[in-house]
């Protein structure tokens, strides 16, 4: 790597995340060598051996011997293709052998490290830092500068596309639970569906691994949440802190003004690291948290099932966290408020195991109702829990229900898993005879979770009111999706306040939901409608006719499936998805069933005259239409198997019902309220990388949405709970150069002005201040301004008269480089941003442009494509040796000079644009050449600068040594130190230990030149002294220069003023 400046990701993010993790409790391991492998840790699992061992022993002082053999059994179980299932089940078990005490977190031991590196079969990734419980690496993070290329769309892509699938990193995916992924940027995730910007996280995934925000609990709006505020941090050991800059080879940062900002405990990625990875919160996620899912899918008449792994939501946590807690201080019963979509039923999964093991502390035992009110939903959250892990119990009539009540067991089956009944009180919902349940067993806990059965709960008198009244003990927790408005207010008292809330704009900001858009049907088919209605108005009297009479005839379902049918034939081309669904819930049950009739009458008419095709199938979904296992195999069809593509529902469906691929709702009826809430947010799921859910407008639901609107806000007020977060030009150029110095001085002033409002002697702290500018324009006029100052700069420092540079020391900022490249990354972030955002427009443009124009294609003939098909592509070759010389960490190597020089010699005579195959090869092999001398160069640098430990200061120093000891040599002179490297090594690295210690101690010393080179000799008379040889001073100097030049050079980066 060339000579950066020490203001890079590891200096900027990850050297400071490592020094917040100590404060949390962590104890930072050092830097891990490969050579260690089978010593410090084992090569196939990363696990730290002795660590683990003492571990294990400590918390299994009956199991002691068996350590070795447990370590075998978890190497094996980590080649599973089975996402780390079975070695999670180990990990989170207490008996017979416990990994981790959950219980008595200061039992465990919890370290991190940077830049370990997990290598099979020759493939390798090195995640920026690793943490470890009880020597079990089961965290890592990966960090990236603010603003830095790609943001972390490249972040996601890496580990979807590469890391994911790649057979070979299957353990080390295995073996992590938790994956953090850091840009240091407060959030921007495009609705929440990419990535762009901030601090997320995720597990291994065979699909898509969802990158998920994190919002720390904030309620009263602070700017920082109260968590990351008060949290008991130790203090920085500064030994501990040397360590790890000296394992970076960056001890002159330590006191530079980016570092200490970074050092803050409200940065993005420190707040969370706080928030997942403080010892008790990461406990909690590892042994709750992870959810194992299986997937099916019906293919040919085949079903196919994969495995997923889901990581807890944010929102999850903190609900469960917090019931736990109301529990625990006697709150027995409360509301969880969260949003449609947003995990209420995984919730529901994740507090079976939460308050099973809470209630076994207070030795009880815990058993779980669901309610629920409607059959297809009973299914579907049956089909959820079983998906999840849960034995599923079921009941649907208060008769089953009692018979389950009778039975004072936890547990009824015989797998020993988690049990949940769910129920549904449908039939029984109103019924008002009074509950009798058997005598309480002495420590039996009945917990009721009840979804959305606020529709069927009337408190004088109904099941659920005499159930609850039957039994005063049992917890009672209420799951809603939609605010609680009017008099259900009223009706729910039972249930208490909100235990927690999570909202819509918070679901979407995340992208666990997609904004809906409303679509007025067009004029033209407005205009229709009203000809239909004004032709059947003359068949009979106004007052005799029947709204339903016009909307169940012929005419008007005919128009209306013609509408339909089009209009989704033209969504999915335009989204280029055939897979995309609808929905159409009718005014009556009777308009639903003609339109079901008369579907392929209609869709068979289009297609004789419509160029583009369709064959959607269709279903019906009535109360009476068919039974329940029909119904239940349309619903199926329609959310798994995808071989139907529109559904036809009245009343029907309109609740609960989950289904992603449902983007078009062709809302034909008026509904109020909570209702309407539910149905519309039925498109809201995210699928593929949809950014909307829409709903077509048939029936004018405007006035009512807004209605409920104002409703759903003045409950916001009412429970007084804000919102957790608040919401190219070309360089100018001088006209004069040095002519005018009083208007190169008056330039400067003015570039001082427009950088008035920023800060401008700590990057860090201009990076996050420019990161909230969304105008281009805003950044590209600031960033045409820095370039002005450079230029000036630059103009002075060669050209400039000593009086101009004295006036002009007071004007000059040092870091305008630095801030260029920020301004320049929040520019290419926008850009990409508006490449994002522009994607479906420039699909609609694209599609309409394209209506009209006929393609003709011919065969190339083969020869043409002879240019591409020798190997690697002239452009690729090109780009590969341009990397190879950018990362080359010496430009003084007459080596890389030698080859730097062909390179360039060879594309101003040649180009690298051949114009026949004979030039194409000649091209190609001499890049070949190039490629390979570059290659074998770095790798004697790579292995070098493991000699020093990564220091690029010393391994310069080295070959600038073994340089002259070559000229001796053929001068038949006496070498510099000694001709063997194993001594110059020695001899180098004790003067580096010494510099390195008195650089940390007072990096204030390389500010003077001449001291710092006094220091150096002084170090390098010690060196020789130590090795017993005799040296010149001519040697000496020679070694001085080279060293001090090296030390000053890496200060100069990171301190320009100085």
């Amino acid at each position: 790597m060339a000579e950066h400046e020490k203001f890079n990701e590891a200096t900027r993010v990850q050297m400071p995340a490592l020094v917040h993790l100590t404060r949390l409790g962590y104890k930072y391991f050092g830097k891990i060598s490969e050579e260690s492998a089978g010593v410090l840790y084992d090569a196939d699992t990363n696990i730290l051996l002795e660590v683990f061992k003492q571990q294990f022993e400590k918390l299994n002082p009956d199991h002691s011997g068996e350590c070795e053999q447990v370590l075998h059994d978890i190497k094996q179980e980590l080649d599973n293709d089975d996402l780390g299932h079975s070695f999670y089940k180990r990990l989170t078990a207490v008996s017979p052998i416990k990994l981790i005490d959950y219980e008595t977190p200061s039992n465990n031991v919890f370290h991190c490290t940077g830049e370990f590196t997990c290598r099979r079969d020759g493939e390798e990734f090195r995640p920026d830092i690793t943490l470890f419980v009880n020597g079990l690496p089961l965290v890592f993070i990966e960090v990236k500068k603010p603003n830095n290329k790609g943001g972390m769309i490249a972040e996601s892509n890496r580990m979807n596309n590469i890391r994911f699938p790649n057979k070979k990193f299957r353990r080390f995916i295995n073996i992590t639970q938790l994956m953090i992924f850091s840009n240091n940027k407060e959030y921007d995730t495009l609705g929440g569906i990419v990535p762009v910007d901030g601090a997320f996280y995720c597990t291994a995934s065979k699909g898509k691994a969802f990158f998920n925000c994190f919002r720390e609990e904030n309620w009263g709006g602070e700017a920082v949440a109260p968590f990351i505020n008060n949290f008991p941090y130790k203090a920085i050991d500064s030994e501990v802190e040397k360590r790890i800059l000296t394992d970076f080879n960056c001890q002159v940062i330590h006191t530079a003004p980016e570092y200490q900002t970074n050092l803050q405990f409200s940065t993005p990625t420190n707040r969370i690291i706080t928030s997942m990875c403080s010892v008790e919160r990461l406990l909690f996620l590892l042994k709750y948290g992870i959810a194992y899912v299986k997937e099916e899918k019906e293919v040919d008449g085949v079903i196919e099932s994969r495995d997923e792994k889901h990581i807890m939501r944010y929102q999850q946590m903190f609900a469960a966290l917090t019931v736990r807690e109301k529990i625990k201080n006697g709150v027995m019963s409360g509301v969880i408020w969260h949003t449609q979509g947003s995990g209420k039923t995984a919730l529901s999964y994740h507090l079976n195991y939460v308050l099973t093991d809470f209630l076994a502390t207070q030795n009880k035992v815990a058993k779980f109702y669901f309610i629920v009110d409607r059959l297809d939903l009973m299914e579907q959250a049956k089909q959820e829990f079983e998906a999840r892990g849960l034995e599923v119990k079921t009941a649907n009539t208060r008769e089953e229900l009692m018979k389950q009540f009778r039975n004072n067991q936890s547990l009824e089956g015989q797998s020993g898993n988690h049990e949940i009944t769910v129920v549904n009180i449908q039939r029984f919902a109103e019924d008002k005879e009074k509950v009798n349940l058997p005598a309480y067993a002495t420590n039996l806990q009945r917990i009721f979770i009840v979804d959305e059965a606020h529709r069927g709960y009337n408190p004088k008198g109904s099941f659920l009111a005499n159930l609850f009244e039957a039994d005063p003990n049992s917890i009672k927790i209420a799951l809603t999706g939609t605010p609680l408005l009017k008099e259900e207010r009223a009706s729910w008292k039972v249930f208490g306040d909100y235990y927690h809330t999570y909202y819509y704009d918070k679901s979407i900001q995340d992208g666990y939901t997609l904004k809906i858009i409303r679509e007025d049907i067009e004029t033209s088919y407005r205009e229709k409608l009203s000809e239909i209605y004004q032709k059947l108005e003359t068949l009979v009297e106004k007052k005799d006719i029947r709204k339903s009479q016009i909307i169940e005839h012929d005419t008007y379902v005919r128009e209306l499936l013609r509408y339909i049918i089009t209009d989704l034939k033209k969504f999915r081309q335009l989204h280029n998805d055939n897979t995309l669904g609808g929905m159409v819930i009718c005014e009556t049950s009777e308009q639903a069933r003609k339109l079901y009739e008369y579907f392929s009458d209609v869709q068979n008419e289009l297609n004789a005259h419509d160029s583009l095709k369709s064959d959607f199938k269709v279903g019906l979904i009535l109360h009476d239409s068919d039974d329940k296992e029909t119904r239940k195999q349309i619903v199926k069809d329609f959310k798994k198997n995808m071989t139907i593509d529109i559904l036809i529902v009245f009343n029907m469906l309109l609740t609960g019902f989950d289904a992603p691929r449902l983007k078009r709702l062709y809302f034909g009826r008026k509904l109020k309220d909570h209702n309407l809430l539910q149905a519309i947010t039925r498109v809201n799921r995210p699928y593929k990388d949809n950014r909307y859910g829409y709903v077509v407008d048939f029936a004018d639901i405007k006035k009512n949405f807004e209605e409920t609107n104002l409703e759903y806000l003045q409950e916001l007020s009412r429970f007084n709970m804000p919102e957790e977060v608040g919401e190219s030009v070309e360089a100018g150029t001088l006209t004069q150069v040095l002519e005018n110095p009083e208007e190169i001085i008056l330039q400067m002033k003015q570039v001082r002005q427009v950088l008035f409002e920023y800060t401008t002697d700590n990057v860090e702290l201009f990076s996050s201040e420019i990161s909230t500018i969304e105008d281009k324009e805003v950044l590209l006029s600031l960033k045409k301004a820095l370039i002005n100052a450079r230029d000036c700069c630059n103009m002075v420092r060669t050209f400039g008269d000593d009086d101009l540079k004295e006036a002009f020391a007071k004007l000059e900022m040092p870091k305008i480089p630095q801030m260029i490249t920020e301004v320049q990354h929040c520019i290419d972030s926008i850009n990409q941003k508006e490449a994002l955002y522009n994607s479906d427009s420039t699909a609609q443009m694209v599609f309409e442009a394209m209506q009209d124009i006929e393609f003709n294609f011919s065969k190339i003939g083969e020869e043409e494509l002879k240019l591409a098909s020798g190997g690697e592509e002239l452009k690729e070759k090109k780009n590969k040796a341009i990397r190879f010389f950018m990362d080359n960490i010496d430009p003084d190597d007459p080596e890389y000079i030698t080859l730097y020089e062909a390179f360039r010699q060879r594309f101003r005579e040649h180009g690298f644009v051949p114009s026949d195959m004979a030039e194409f090869d000649e091209c190609s092999k001499a890049l070949d050449e190039i490629l390979e001398k570059l290659l074998a160069l770095q790798r004697k640098n790579t292995a070098l600068l493991k000699k020093y430990n990564g220091d690029t200061k010393f391994a310069r120093v080295h070959k600038r040594i073994k340089e002259e000891n070559e000229r001796r040599k053929a001068e038949h002179k006496k070498p510099l130190v000694d001709e063997y490297d194993d001594t110059l090594l020695a001899f180098l690295s004790s003067i580096k230990s010494e510099i390195d210690q008195k650089v940390y101690d007072r990096n204030d010393i390389l500010r003077k030149d001449a001291y710092f080179e006094q220091t150096v000799m002084q170090q390098i008379q010690e060196g020789f002294r130590k090795l017993n040889f005799t040296s010149e001073r001519e040697d000496r100097k020679f070694i001085q220069e080279r060293i001090a030049k090296q030390y000053l050079m890496q200060y100069n980066a990171t301190y320009p003023a100085a």
